[in-house]
């Protein structure tokens, strides 16, 4: 009898960390719902296939494979201000060493497979680059990602000198303009992002260590740890998924425009989507599902506005409105521990 009364708070105490994490991924959920409603209310398009999935689906899809990027590096404790141009510089130069001269390009024609692989290469040096001087050079990073934000837009634009780069090859363009059916492949190749990086932060060794650095940093140190490698090669994962995201966003408007990235001020919608998703700004709190949570809850509300055809000028208005919303019914399901994730 002793034995099973001890048992039974043993088991409780397994179970309750456990629903914890449900409630706090699941915080969003409520506001979702509500957010469906409006939509529904609003528009009898809005909860068609062809706009959740085909409309909705391949918009937010950039947007997502971005915040994955920043998540990662919110998890470490860190920040990368900088993932929004890189979104843009990454495909801009790419696009310009493969597409015609008269189609603002550089005339080289590079392969298009070749420029993909350029892509994914720029962000991954900027990546490094912003590891090596947050990490090793110990500078602060709020600074280094801002420097590098402005260092990267005036390149995205200065080498094309302020012209966009179109008439993208297919193979370029893939990503961000195919369907597999009435689903875009660009929504295909973000789930598949969102799920492996929340695969890989539950069971992977490394994933659990980005957990246990963006907590405390100098117990993980003392553990083991490789902390400077691992904080370093989490700035480049996140690099490179921005500049994927930036690949998806030229596919998708079949061009790659100055705007795209810095001016476009992306990275609001970045930090707006992963916390309030839960991913913590102190880091090592956080979860892909909830990340993905909140790219989807922006992209709703988006597609809302443009369903309802609000004026531009009460856009930022309505999206700032709903964002604190979703801040404070995610705190009040959630309790105190959705408060602590931000």
């Amino acid at each position: 009898m002793p034995q099973a009364v001890g048992a039974a708070p043993l088991l409780g105490g397994r179970r309750g960390p456990a629903a914890l994490g449900f409630i706090r991924e699941a915080a969003l959920l409520p506001v979702l719902a509500v957010i469906l409603v409006v939509g529904a209310l609003v528009s009898p398009v809005f909860l068609t296939t062809t706009n959740l999935i085909s409309g909705v689906g391949q918009q937010v899809s950039a947007l997502g494979v971005t915040v994955v990027g920043e998540s990662l590096i919110l998890l470490i404790g860190g920040m990368d201000l900088s993932l929004e141009s890189t979104y843009g510089l990454a495909p801009m130069i790419a696009a310009w060493l493969i597409v015609p001269a008269s189609a603002f390009g550089s005339g080289l024609m590079l392969n298009p497979y070749l420029g993909i692989l350029i892509v994914i290469g720029i962000g991954a040096a900027v990546g490094l680059v912003n590891g090596l001087l947050i990490v090793k050079a110990r500078l602060n990073g709020f600074i280094v990602t801002l420097g590098m934000t402005i260092l990267l837009a005036g390149l995205q634009n200065g080498s094309v000198q302020g012209q966009s780069p179109y008439q993208l090859p297919a193979a370029f363009a893939y990503i961000g303009t195919e369907y597999l059916g009435e689903v875009p492949v660009a929504l295909v190749v973000a789930a598949v992002v969102f799920i492996a990086a929340g695969l890989f932060l539950r069971y992977h060794r490394t994933g659990r260590a980005i957990y246990a650095i963006g907590g405390n940093p100098q117990a993980a140190r003392a553990a083991g740890i490789r902390v400077d490698r691992i904080k370093i090669g989490v700035y480049v994962a996140g690099s490179m998924l921005a500049a994927l995201g930036g690949l998806i966003e030229a596919g998708r408007v079949s061009s790659v425009t100055g705007a795209q990235g810095y001016q476009e001020g992306i990275i609001f919608s970045v930090f707006a989507a992963a916390v309030i998703g839960g991913v913590s700004l102190q880091g090592g709190k956080g979860t892909m599902l909830g990340a993905a949570s909140g790219v989807v809850l922006l992209g709703l509300v988006q597609n809302i506005i443009n369903l309802s055809q609000a004026p531009n000028y009460w856009q930022y208005a309505i999206n700032g409105g709903v964002i604190l919303f979703a801040l404070v019914l995610a705190r009040i399901v959630g309790g105190e521990s959705a408060a602590d994730q931000t």
